[in-house]
């Protein structure tokens, strides 16, 4: 079931970037693998897909020595200073980089291991509550007090639209979330490279590979629905 959720999945993109006029290449599929167990994860990686997003920080500490060395881990929650030390060295990237405290916590653990770490800025474009994140009207000057941390690199920009059952209710925090990124790399800020757009989710990544995301989050689409009694 796995192997033919994933290549739905992958259609599914790439009909989304003829629609858009977009090479498929620029889009970049993880598989969000929280609650699942290693068994399944693997069934992605043999299947072709080795990138692969976890919430907690805890999991994919677990999780990566068990899975083979050429994967890629990003961690897409919240992530609490705490627990940086656990995943510096394990994630390839921090989706949601939400506060000055965080980013200097992510530059000391980074600098101890000697590495720079990307980070995408997790941004509330629907402002919810609910949700974390910076702001709209407060991302370029955050993003330009973090710049000069030596061992982070802002790579572009994250968000978690609304929940919705119609994806085309989300098409519009997508469209201000891309012309945010493109207002802040038109700005030429020194250690700022605003390359990425994570953005869209199972219920509604087509709209934002359509809107420019870069970067979709799936794990319903791919795994099936999420048993959360089950541990890695």
């Amino acid at each position: 079931m796995i192997k033919e959720n994933l290549e739905t999945v992958l259609q599914n993109i790439k009909a989304a970037c003829v629609r858009s006029g977009r090479n498929p290449e620029e889009v970049t599929l993880i598989a969000v693998s929280k609650t699942k167990p290693v068994s399944m994860i693997q069934e992605v990686y043999d299947a072709g897909i080795h990138v692969f997003g976890e919430n907690k920080p805890q999991e994919l500490k677990e999780k990566v020595p068990q899975l083979p060395a050429d994967s890629s881990w990003h961690m897409i929650g919240h992530l609490q200073r705490n627990k940086v030390k656990y995943i510096i060295d394990k994630a390839c990237m921090i989706h949601s980089l939400d506060s000055f405290r965080l980013a200097d916590t992510i530059d000391e653990e980074a600098a101890k291991h000697g590495i720079i770490m990307p980070v995408l800025v997790e941004v509330n474009v629907a402002g919810e509550e609910s949700k974390f994140g910076i702001a709209p009207d407060e991302a370029e000057e955050f993003i330009r007090k973090i710049s000069h941390l030596p061992h982070i690199r802002v790579e572009g920009l994250m968000t978690i639209a609304p929940f919705t059952d119609n994806p085309e209710d989300n098409r519009e925090y997508f469209r201000r979330l891309k012309k945010l990124c493109v207002d802040i790399k038109e700005k030429n800020i020194d250690n700022v490279n605003m390359c990425n757009l994570s953005m869209g989710m199972t219920g509604d990544y087509e709209v934002a590979i359509e809107e420019g995301a870069t970067m979709v989050r799936v794990g319903t689409g791919i795994f099936g629905a999420r048993d959360y009694t089950v541990k890695a």
